[in-house]
């Protein structure tokens, strides 16, 4: 969370459920807006084969029911990072990770 406010985001929401699943962090920055789904898992590897085409399908959807919820976050643009987690604490984040259709 810390070095999402250092890079100039912020945090709308963590956990926030919808009617399609649950968004790890909703995130925004100068109008653009990011769903952040985090993967924890004992390397960064497995963290990043973590998410498989249906999870994505689910994060889409969850997106667009909390965009439905809050018309007027993400006038710049949207996008879905992920947060890669490992064991020995090392994180990585992909920016705009993956997008409908992919």
């Amino acid at each position: 969370m810390a070095a999402l406010a250092r890079e100039g985001w912020h945090v709308l929401a963590r956990r926030a459920r919808t009617p399609a699943g649950e968004l790890d962090l909703v995130a925004e920055r100068e109008g653009l807006l990011a769903f952040i789904e985090v993967k924890a898992r004992p390397s960064l590897a497995e963290a990043a084969h973590a998410l498989g085409q249906r999870q994505r399908a689910r994060l889409l959807a969850a997106g667009e029911c909390w965009l439905a919820e809050h018309p007027a976050h993400g006038t710049a643009g949207v996008r879905f990072d992920v947060l890669l987690v490992a064991v020995d604490g090392t994180v990585r984040r992909i920016a705009d990770a993956f997008r409908a259709g992919d």
